[in-house]
């Protein structure tokens, strides 16, 4: 099955202290729908400016991503620019210029209304509930979200909280959400507010999912190199999105487990270079083996 992906597309200036690019493929739907594309096909709904690259498009094809639901509009593309600290933990945003995206307001083509897997991305809760609207009989729907829409938008993220089949969301966000400091807690306060299941980050520490009287914990990949880590909570939205819509069928708590893992290893690669460079040359092959190796590593033998 393919996952219609809805979020913003951008063209990023990101900063580390030892590197500085400009004019970078960025944006939630953009490190979201090429995470899923490694598994299914994908439908992906943004707004782009005069300025965005037709080779983007063209590469988007390639990948198995229907780009019918980006639209061009007069004006240049969302800006973003950041810097990195040492730790590449620590992000100041630099400046944000929305450009086309301040008045962007998804309209789903008709073929794209009948889709069974949804990933709203990082977009305010408002355009998330208006996307939902316009889908029949979704199967399935996961969002992302942040801070700002829990501090400006609170009243519509808590509309859309029972809609939701996963909401995914970062360790502190899922704090600030619910004033719990155990995410534990946290993640169990969610999802009486309606979701079915909920996902939370932890960046370089892993990832804790919670379901219906279930629990799965799930590490990070170690790695020696990181070069960017711009978009790896999005590019694990997107890959656990894409296996759950490669499955079929609502999914059970055991592909959800597999899904958090995939999502985590296609995240991985993702901060390995700036920008998607790195996604744009890997194969369903290192990412199958790397999850395998994953595997390998979480797993422990006691010896008496």
């Amino acid at each position: 099955m393919s996952v219609l992906i809805v979020g913003s597309i951008a063209l990023d200036t990101v900063k580390t202290p030892v590197e500085e690019h400009a004019d970078l493929l960025g944006g939630s739907a953009s490190y979201a729908a090429l995470g899923a594309s490694f598994f299914s096909p994908v439908k992906l709904v943004g707004v782009v400016g005069d300025d965005f690259p037709a080779s983007e498009f063209e590469f988007w094809q390639s990948r198995d991503i229907d780009a019918a639901g980006v639209q061009r509009a007069a004006g240049k593309t969302f800006r973003w620019s950041g810097e990195y600290a040492w730790d590449m933990n620590t992000r100041q945003t630099k400046s944000v210029a929305l450009n086309v995206f301040e008045h962007f307001r998804p309209e789903l083509p008709s073929s794209y209304r009948t889709s069974d897997f949804v990933l709203l991305a990082n977009i305010a809760p408002a355009l998330q509930l208006h996307v939902l609207d316009q889908i029949e009989k979704p199967r399935f729907v996961i969002a992302d979200t942040m801070d700002l829409w829990i501090e400006t938008a609170r009243g519509d993220l808590d509309t859309l909280l029972p809609r939701l089949d996963l909401l995914i969301l970062n360790d502190s966000e899922a704090r600030e959400m619910t004033t719990e400091t155990s995410l534990i807690k946290a993640g169990r306060r969610i999802m009486a507010a309606g979701p079915r299941h909920v996902a939370i980050k932890k960046g370089e520490h892993g990832a804790l999912l919670f379901g219906n009287n279930e629990f799965f914990s799930c590490g990070a990949y170690p790695l020696e190199d990181i070069h960017d880590p711009t978009g790896a909570g999005d590019t694990f939205a997107g890959g656990m999105a894409g296996y759950l819509a490669a499955q079929g069928g609502v999914p059970d708590f055991a592909q959800f487990r597999r899904a958090m893992i995939y999502g985590s290893v296609v995240a991985s690669f993702n901060v390995e270079a700036f920008s998607l460079e790195r996604l744009r040359t890997l194969t369903k092959e290192e990412i199958d083996e790397r999850y395998q190796l994953f595997r390998a590593m979480s797993q422990f033998e006691v010896v008496v």
